[in-house]
């Protein structure tokens, strides 16, 4: 590990490389990968693969690999992802779950699948980048071809463009519309993707999550403008977490006509893509979705409704998303007729109503992930600290950029009719 970093801007298992990640380790991987018996790696250096906030669900590193040949010398940027191994609360929160299998058959089965279609439907959008090895036992570990030396980077120190935005969105959609298809058609190939977010093990009982209403609720109290929109929060905040599990769970326990089920991706925020942009332009010219470990099927909403808050930028979220779940239904109609779907289309009405439905989850994202990832990007707090350290979390629910957020968001709610009936 190189003594050149900040060490401040990453997460603290993620600073030293554990004993099993070594030359040997990685030259096994890549004579297999190279089919070179002969291959042998000369260096290796490994850091950090991601920074503070960034992700939560697992450990990654950066590695470059030199190694030779009989043809010469050459390297190779590589992503190794893990599971955590130091205790703690992320090994704790992470055991037993699914993560890895999971992401494992999205890389090696569903996205190459799902890239035949669309490419037999003549559109050569790429869905994941190569993924070179894997494993589950005697460790869970994936390695990855690094998409930085490709000219691709994550967007942290700056807001997400609008372009940027729609070329995630139109992404999604290709990727929801062949999992329509697939669902209608052969639905056993995706059956084993079931495990969402509120079915990680710890997840649901985990202090962060339980408490997250009572402080929004605190913070309601507090704030003039704001106090009157408590008592709906009140209402609900004994039952809310089950009325939304409920949701994300229609698909496998009480599917309805009336509802669109993709395959989501589950994690859809804004650190869990990378942008290519033209060096000379700035022009977005692709973005690579990563993080597949909670993919699972699910109302068409679930990616949507999460996008809003922990994806857009506060002027697409005032309007609640409307432009870009306008331009991503247009994309997914458009992608559903290349590839043949059957069955009748979707309607922009009824995505709509769909979404506001599922309003429960509208009121756990605002209440209890939201301040969390705006003060992530406030570069301020520590993600560890943000969900381990309730004093900490609620210094995230009176930040400015938070609040104002929040002004704008509940008349939005009030106006749609979210508080009717709870």
């Amino acid at each position: 590990m190189s003594d050149k970093i900040d060490k401040s801007q990453f997460n603290e298992d993620e600073l030293e490389a554990p004993s099993w990640l070594n030359a040997q380790f990685v030259g096994g991987i890549l004579a297999a990968y190279k089919n070179s018996s002969e291959l042998k790696v000369t260096d290796l250096k490994i850091t950090p693969a991601t920074a503070q906030g960034d992700h939560y669900a697992s450990v990654m590193f950066r590695a470059t690999a030199e190694y030779s040949t009989s043809k010469g010398k050459f390297s190779k940027a590589l992503i190794i992802k893990t599971m955590p191994e130091q205790e703690g609360h992320k090994k704790d929160m992470l055991a037993d779950s699914h993560l890895f299998e999971t992401e494992i058959g999205m890389y090696c089965q569903v996205l190459p699948e799902f890239e035949r279609i669309l490419t037999e439907a003549g559109d050569t959008t790429k869905l994941f980048a190569p993924c070179l090895y894997h494993s589950l036992e005697p460790r869970q570990v994936m390695i990855f071809e690094d998409l930085v030396p490709l000219g691709y980077s994550v967007v942290r120190d700056r807001p997400v463009s609008q372009n940027e935005l729609k070329n995630v969105f139109s992404k999604l959609a290709k990727w929801h519309a062949v999992s329509m298809k697939i669902i209608k058609e052969r639905p056993e190939f995706l059956k084993e993707y079931k495990y969402g977010l509120f079915d990680l093990p710890h997840f649901v009982t985990d202090p962060m999550v339980t408490s997250g209403i009572d402080k929004f609720i605190e913070m309601l109290d507090k704030l003039p403008d704001l106090k009157k929109y408590k008592p709906h929060f009140e209402k609900i905040k004994g039952n809310y977490l089950k009325r939304l599990q409920s949701e994300l769970q229609e698909y496998h326990q009480n599917r309805r006509d009336d509802s669109y089920y993709v395959l989501c991706h589950g994690d859809f925020h804004l650190r869990n893509m990378m942008f290519k942009n033209n060096q000379k332009t700035g022009a977005v010219e692709d973005v690579m979705l990563v993080d597949f470990q909670i993919s699972n099927l699910s109302p068409i909403s679930t990616d949507l409704i999460y996008s809003i808050y922990m994806l857009m930028e506060p002027e697409q979220r005032r309007e609640m998303g409307k432009e870009l779940i306008n331009y991503y239904f247009t994309v997914l109609l458009d992608t559903l007729k290349k590839i043949g779907y059957k069955d009748p289309m979707p309607t922009q009405a009824k995505l709509w109503e769909q979404l506001h439905r599922n309003k429960y989850y509208d009121f756990f994202l605002i209440s209890t992930f939201f301040p969390l990832i705006l003060a992530v990007k406030t570069n301020s707090f520590q993600m560890n600290e943000l969900i381990q350290d309730p004093e900490t979390q609620k210094k995230a629910y009176f930040l400015d950029t938070y609040v104002k957020d929040v002004e704008k968001l509940l008349p939005k709610f009030e106006k749609l009719g979210y508080f009717k009936g709870l």
